[in-house]
């Protein structure tokens, strides 16, 4: 919100966000929890509520374009602007209790769909191991990818206000487009940095 304050009308073409669903600890209720690291131990205050209605208008105030996930959550916010619709199928049941995440966005009047195996939040593409994990909410790189060769075109600039553990910012790279991210926590920050610059240190190898 502080850094949104300072930012001119439509300076971003297009922002992803994953804020916040305000659904509390849901690690705490798995029964599997030896499988997640250090970094799932921090799911407490930021996940029990979601962001103020005022984030949702800065954040269509600053950028053209948006797609924002777990729209479900936030409808009481977003009800005017429900448009078009994008899935995230988890090809089974998710962390949530579900079987696909959602996303709200204003670049089309339809329901698209991208299928990617989760499960448990265990990411099952051997180029994405959980070992490898440093958010609870970690999202795959190659969907932030699908969402970047779908929904933007070269040279947008794009805006992420929830950076977490960094997964938009490999797949911005990977496709040439200008991020600008955001995360609050310094521990998150630093090890999605530390995961980015890993990225880009083993593309220059190959």
């Amino acid at each position: 919100m502080e850094a949104m304050k300072d930012m001119s009308d439509n300076q971003f073409d297009l922002a992803i966000v994953d804020p916040p669903y305000g659904i509390g600890n849901f690690t705490n209720k798995r029964t599997d929890k030896k499988k997640y690291n250090k970094y799932h131990k921090k799911v407490d205050d930021w996940n029990n509520s979601i962001p103020q209605e005022i984030y949702f208008k800065e954040l269509k105030r600053v950028a053209k374009n948006h797609i924002i996930f777990g729209f479900q959550f936030y409808i009481r916010h977003l009800w005017d602007d429900l448009s078009g619709i994008i899935i995230h199928d988890f090809g089974s049941t998710g962390g949530y209790g579900s079987d696909a995440d959602l996303a709200i966005t204003n670049l089309q009047k339809r329901v698209t769909n991208f299928k990617y195996r989760w499960q448990g939040f265990i990411r099952q593409n051997n180029n994405e191991t959980d070992k490898n994990r440093i958010h609870p909410c970690e999202k795959p790189v190659s969907l932030y990818e699908w969402l970047l060769m779908n929904y933007a075109k070269k040279g947008d600039t794009i805006l992420d206000t929830h950076l977490g553990s960094g997964s938009i910012a490999i797949a911005c790279h990977n496709l040439g487009f200008d991020l600008t991210g955001y995360e609050i926590d310094k521990e998150y920050f630093e090890a999605a940095n530390k995961r980015i610059e890993q990225h880009k240190a083993q593309k220059r190898l190959f």
